[in-house]
C-alpha cells in the first residue's frame, strides 16, 4: 500500500555537520541530496537559517538556494526560512528577486519571526542592542512585500531591483498560532513546524484555517506540515540511526551544540531518567522505522492535520543513510509514477 497520491512530498534540509566530518562536506552532501531527491519526485527542497549552531552548516540560506537551484532543473527550491529579524528587509527583498530572476518559477521565500539563534549571537546579526520584538514583524512584513511591488502595498521609495517583478511565492512559517493567524489574515500558504513544536500543531492548523482570507495569493487556505522522518530496512535499523537525533537535541538544550553525533556516541552516552523522558516525549512526534511503519506514520499524521503538503526532514549521521532514508519514502509514495503536482503555490 502507499500514500496518498495527491499530497505532495517535500524536503527540509538541515546541512548536518556530523561528527567526524566538516562544514563544507556538510555543503556538498546538500548538493548531492538535491539532485537526488529531485530524481525521486520530491516537490520542493527548502533550506534553513541557523547561526552559532557547530552542527548545522545552512546559516546563509539565499548563498545555498543559489547553489541548490543551479544544480537541480525542475524542483523547487527555497527558505525554510529566512529569519526576517536578522535582516533588513530591503536585503532578503533583493536576494530573493535575484533568485527568482535567475532561477524563474522555482524559489520559495519562507519567512519566520524568530531568530534562530541564541540572544548574543542574535545581537551579533542585528548590530543593535535593542531586544527582538514580536510587535515589529507585521511591520518588516509589511515592508518586504512592499519592495516585491505587491498589489494593495504602498510602493516604497527605494527600488530593490531586481524584486519588483521577481517576486518568489512568499510563506509563513510558524511553531505556535502567532504566525498561522498571520499567514491567514494576509492569505498566505503557512508552513508548520511539527517536527519541533507537535503539540501546537492542529491548534496553529485550525487557527490558519479559521483566519483565512481569500488573496491575490491564494482563493483558499494552503498548509504544509514539516514532519521528522528517518526510514530503513527495519525498525532496529532506524532506532539506531534516531539516536543521534535525541543526544544533539539534548546538547542544544544544555547549551553545548555540536557536530551531529554517531549512532555508536548516542548508544553509549550515559543518560539520565529526566533525559530518556525528554528524548522519548521527542521521538513521540517523529516517525521512525521500517518502510510499513513510515507508511502508517505519515498517513496517521496526514489524516490528523489534513495538510495539503508534507515537508520531510532527515536528520541522521551518515549521507547514504539519509539517501536511503527518502529512497524508501519515496517508493512508498509511488513518486516515480506521479504527475508534477499542480495548483501548489
Amino acid at each position: 500500500m502507499s500514500l496518498p497520491p495527491d499530497v505532495p512530498l517535500s524536503v527540509l534540509d538541515l546541512a548536518p555537520v556530523a561528527e567526524g566530518s566538516t562544514a563544507a562536506e556538510a555543503l556538498n552532501n546538500s548538493l548531492a541530496l538535491a539532485r537526488h531527491v529531485e530524481r525521486l519526485g520530491f516537490h520542493r527542497y527548502w533550506v534553513a537559517e541557523h547561526h552559532n549552531m557547530p552542527g548545522i552548516a545552512s546559516s546563509s540560506p539565499a548563498v545555498l538556494i543559489a547553489h541548490l537551484a543551479s544544480v537541480t532543473q525542475r524542483m523547487r527550491v527555497g527558505s525554510g526560512g529566512v529569519m526576517l529579524p536578522n535582516h533588513p528587509p530591503l536585503v532578503v527583498a533583493e536576494q530573493f528577486g535575484m533568485l527568482e530572476a535567475l532561477h524563474p518559477g522555482r524559489i520559495d521565500l519562507g519567512i519566520g519571526r524568530a531568530p534562530g539563534t541564541d540572544p548574543g549571537t542574535a545581537k551579533a546579526l542585528r548590530r543593535s542592542a535593542s531586544p527582538l520584538s514580536a510587535d515589529d514583524f507585521p511591520e518588516q512584513l509589511t515592508e518586504l512585500m512592499a519592495y516585491f511591488g505587491t498589489p494593495g502595498r504602498d510602493a516604497p521609495r527605494i527600488v530593490a531591483t531586481p524584486a519588483p517583478g521577481n517576486r518568489p511565492p512568499l510563506w509563513l512559517l510558524g511553531s505556535s498560532g502567532y504566525s498561522a493567524q498571520a499567514a491567514g489574515i494576509l492569505g498566505l500558504p503557512f508552513a508548520f513546524a511539527h517536527h519541533f513544536s507537535a503539540e501546537n500543531t492542529l491548534p496553529a492548523l485550525e487557527l490558519y484555517r479559521s483566519s483565512f482570507r481569500p488573496s491575490e495569493e491564494l482563493t483558499e487556505p494552503y498548509a504544509m506540515v514539516c514532519a521528522a522522518v528517518v526510514a530503513a530496512d527495519t525498525d532496529d535499523r532506524a532506532d539506531w540511526l534516531a539516536g543521534p537525533g535525541g543526544l544533539s537535541f539534548l546538547r542544544l538544550r544544555m547549551g553545548r551544540p555540536g557536530p551531529f553525533p554517531t549512532p555508536e556516541e548516542a548508544a553509549a552516552y550515559p543518560y539520565t531518567p529526566m533525559e530518556r523522558e525528554i528524548i522519548a516525549s521527542r521521538r513521540g512526534s517523529q516517525i521512525v522505522g521500517s518502510p510499513e511503519t513510515v507508511r502508517r506514520g505519515i498517513e496517521d499524521l496526514l489524516a490528523a492535520t489534513a495538510a495539503d503538503e508534507l515537508m520531510i526532514t532527515t536528520m541522521v549521521h551518515g549521507h547514504e543513510d539519509r539517501l536511503r532514508s527518502y529512497d524508501l519514502v519515496a517508493d512508498l509514495a509511488g513518486l516515480g509514477r506521479r504527475e508534477s503536482p499542480v495548483g501548489t503555490p
